[in-house]
């Protein structure tokens, strides 16, 4: 029994078909190689179009049909794992009604700050757990007041993945957990926000029917499955964020236990059953993928919007000379702190953990006679890493008990330099599991498709590859954290 899992990121979609009888995975593809492009039609704006998405999951597909690795009629099932907060607008004709604003979009921050308003303060933090913030309820507010001419043609809201499983089953769904991360469910009332509906005049109608994120979301239709070259009936069984979907993968599912990523973005996802908010909005609450009714599973999210996506600047900044593997190469031949080069890596939009400040990414101190290109690499690192470890001491003043940190080997944790930065930086060790976020999709499948059970799910874990535990004789990085910390509030403050 074979699985498809889809993992829709902002830099690329992976594609991963896994066996679930081997609990191993036969190919993972990804389309395009490069990284997908983020259009910016005015500064602070982020959208990304949705036909492109489906045109990413096409090509990965047949890349994947291609191999000869597997036989179609084996597939089973889909599952869906994709970047979230992100808006998607469609028609009474079932088409996307323009771009997505996607996660990183800064601009619906003052209209988000007028809903927070608007319904209260405290109802937010105790029936939304969260701040509106430039969530997807915020921009569909901005929607309503600055394009009319397109808010009337909505006939569904989605979060990009609901929208992926609509256009291969034609069924819209959605899930609590999703609606969750939009900040359109109410926890108190375990349903859709209906005094945030009601107060901006919305359509309940709007949101797709609610199913579990663990069960059916609709069968492949004959035109989506001609357009993959796949069977038509095959189930779209998992649909999930990518943050819960990595903790998914990781099997960080509990009280107590976290899980880390450094992709696009970097983020840090710890579970909890208690319904914990941020006064000041810097870190999330979101149901996570075994929440329900009946027991509380809630992620505590951390993000910090450049992380990937600054390691991805800076190799264009130096041209293309270099792939990542080399710029990791050289980056560890500088000691750490660069020799005093600073990275801020604040540029990707608003920055939650800032207070949805807009500070704009900065490097400092630089001098022409002593810096290189493997300082700007090893800077650059360096500067996600210091991020990290603000926001990992937010959660830390909001009495979240940080013992292990769990991440996949990809993206900034296959950097040598950067692992030894997170985890003397945060002073906590670190496990590295040979999983990816489309694997766990599909896993995710499998478990939707009734496979994978609550008492076999802990075998078909990875154990770690590696564990790495910080040095607590190494009193460098400390001093070197406050030196950059310094500058940072000086800048929060000045902004």
């Amino acid at each position: 029994m074979l699985y498809i899992g889809i993992d829709l990121g902002t830099s690329a979609v992976k594609l991963t078909v896994w066996d679930a009888a081997t609990q191993h995975s036969l190919i993972t593809v990804q389309y395009p190689t490069e990284e997908a492009p983020i259009y910016s039609p005015q500064p602070g704006w982020a959208e990304q179009s949705p036909l492109d998405w489906w045109d990413y999951i096409r090509n990965a597909m047949h890349q994947a049909n291609s191999s000869g690795m597997y036989a179609v009629k084996d597939i089973k099932g889909i599952g869906i794992a994709y970047q979230m907060h992100g808006l998607v607008l469609v028609d009474q004709n079932g088409s996307s009604i323009g771009n997505s604003i996607i996660w990183c979009d800064s601009r619906a921050i003052h209209t988000g700050e007028e809903i927070y308003q608007t319904l209260g303060r405290d109802y937010c933090d105790r029936y939304l757990l969260n701040s509106p913030g430039n969530f997807t309820a915020a921009k569909l507010a901005w929607v309503q007041q600055h394009q009319p001419e397109i808010f009337q043609q909505i006939h569904r809201i989605m979060l990009p993945g609901d929208y992926i499983s609509f256009r291969m089953t034609g069924e819209a769904t959605t899930t609590s957990s999703a609606l969750s991360e939009g900040i359109f469910w109410d926890y108190q009332q375990n349903q859709p926000a209906h005094q945030l509906f009601q107060q901006y005049h919305w359509n309940p109608e709007w949101i797709p029917a609610i199913r579990p994120v663990f069960g059916e979301h609709g069968f492949l239709s004959s035109e989506a499955a001609h357009e993959l070259q796949l069977i038509p009936g095959i189930p779209v069984t998992y649909k999930a964020g990518d943050q819960m979907n990595n903790a998914w993968s990781l099997g960080v599912m509990e009280p107590g236990q976290i899980a880390a990523t450094a992709g696009t973005s970097g983020v840090i996802y710890a579970v909890t059953d208690q319904p914990l908010t941020d006064s000041l909005g810097r870190i999330n609450s979101f149901a996570h993928v075994n929440h329900s009714n009946e027991q509380a599973r809630l992620g505590l999210l951390m993000c910090i919007n450049g992380a990937g996506i600054l390691n991805k600047w800076v190799r264009q900044l130096t041209g293309n000379r270099y792939d990542y593997e080399e710029m990791n190469r050289l980056a560890a031949t500088i000691q750490p702190g660069a020799d005093g080069l600073f990275f801020y890596p604040f540029g990707n939009g608003a920055e939650r953990i800032l207070g949805n400040q807009i500070i704009n990414a900065h490097l400092h101190n630089i001098d022409f006679n002593r810096h290189s290109p493997a300082h700007l690499f090893r800077a650059a690192q360096e500067g996600v890493a210091f991020a990290f470890r603000y926001g990992l001491d937010v959660l830390r003043e909001m009495q979240v008990t940080v013992k292990l940190i769990k991440a996949g080997t990809a993206n900034l944790f296959l950097s040598d330099v950067f692992i030894q930065a997170f985890v003397q930086l945060t002073q906590t060790p670190l496990e590295l599991f040979d999983v990816n976020g489309s694997e766990g999709a599909a896993r995710g499948a499998a478990k939707g498709s009734g496979f994978i059970n609550k008492e076999n799910h802990s075998t078909l874990l990875s154990t770690p590859i590696k564990r790495i535990d910080p040095d607590t004789r190494d009193k460098r990085w400390e001093d070197i954290y406050q030196q950059w910390l310094l500058q940072l509030k000086n800048k929060i403050n000045n902004s």
